[in-house]
């Protein structure tokens, strides 16, 4: 049995690889710090989830519901702590009380558009936060790091697909600029501290438990509930979309992978096949049997054109293999979807 150090295991991400972590034997340390980007009962559901609850939780108001979910998922495998990634005193206690393994590092403040209203704090939370985690990691003496990046680096790289070794300086948002920064910060400490680091990129992940922020969450809803979708640029636009269970996969194949060597590497998760906005919006329909009212609206600045992923090196070195249709991962969202509004 390992103990990983999860941050941001409460969320979309992290709380399915809390649970497949749990599932798989190993113990968890869970920071994530309830933020207000989107509704803190969402995260509670994640976690209660993650831990297979079965029951009925009634909600108060934060602080209590807080202290009440960390009694009720707290155990010898599992331990939640409400700690923001930037207060440093604090998560040097976290430190202080485990001996950890690996810290597989999630935690982020998410979304293009978001970032472009809101750039200082996703500087402050994106940088600074992982600053300070390998902070910690660099004098608790914990050597090996998974650290979650993101498509959006390639910005609106011409070729395609996306590879690791493209030129990744010409990022279009504040949160990719932030995800790149990141990039370059623990490959330093990789250079002066010898922590093994593997960055993941991720593709635009979705599934059940997806942040109700994203597009497949939201236009299942406002389908759902008769509002017109906004639909931005003339639907031509195209994501990798990568199923929720096939990033898991990678993430704990990359854990696997790092525990046996010392390096540096980067690797493209995604499902390496492209779909267009208008194939997303047409999926979904037919999945829940229902017509979609759009409302189309010009491109967003910092939305990239396409994203593509290159998944031959995640495949050669961790065994990465993607086995979700987009079909069939909007079914299983949609059923989880509907099990949610029961």
């Amino acid at each position: 049995m390992s103990t990983y150090i999860v941050t941001g295991g409460s969320g979309f991400i992290g709380s399915h690889l809390c649970q497949r972590l749990l599932e798989l034997g190993h113990r968890i340390i869970n920071i994530d710090n309830f933020s207000d980007f989107y509704h803190y009962k969402v995260k509670i559901k994640n976690s209660l989830e993650s831990k297979k609850y079965q029951g009925d939780f009634k909600y108060k108001e934060k602080e209590t519901d807080l202290q009440r979910l960390i009694s009720m998922v707290n155990s010898e495998s599992y331990k939640l702590e409400v700690v923001d990634i930037r207060n440093y005193q604090e998560i040097d206690k976290v430190f202080q009380q485990e001996k950890v393994d690996a810290v597989i590092h999630l935690a982020a403040l998410a979304g293009v558009r978001p970032s472009i209203e809101n750039p200082l704090a996703y500087t402050d939370v994106n940088i600074q936060g992982t600053m300070v985690i390998l902070e910690m990691m660099r004098k608790h003496g914990v050597a090996k790091l998974i650290f979650a990046s993101s498509s959006s680096v390639y910005g609106n790289n011409q070729k395609v697909p996306f590879s690791e070794g493209d030129f990744v300086d010409r990022t279009i948002s504040p949160y990719a600029a932030t995800k790149k920064s990141g990039e370059m910060i623990v490959h330093t400490y990789f250079h002066l501290y010898n922590i093994s680091t593997i960055i993941l990129r991720f593709f635009t992940v979705y599934g059940p438990r997806q942040r109700p922020d994203l597009a497949i969450h939201k236009f299942t809803k406002m389908i759902t509930e008769d509002v017109p979708i906004p639909v931005f640029g003339d639907g031509r636009t195209r994501r990798d979309y990568t199923y929720i269970d096939d990033i898991v996969d990678g993430i704990v194949n990359a854990i696997g992978y790092i525990e046996n060597n010392h390096l540096f590497e980067v690797f493209n998760l995604g499902e390496s096949r492209t779909i267009s906005l208008q194939k997303m919006i047409t999926t979904i329909e037919q999945t829940l049997g229902k017509k979609a009212t759009k409302k189309f609206l010009p491109l967003q600045p910092g939305d990239v054109l396409q994203t593509y992923a290159n998944i031959e090196k995640a495949k050669r070195l961790i065994g990465y293999n993607p086995q979700t249709t987009f079909e069939e991962g909007i079914k299983q969202f949609i059923t989880w979807y509907k099990g949610e509004k029961t």
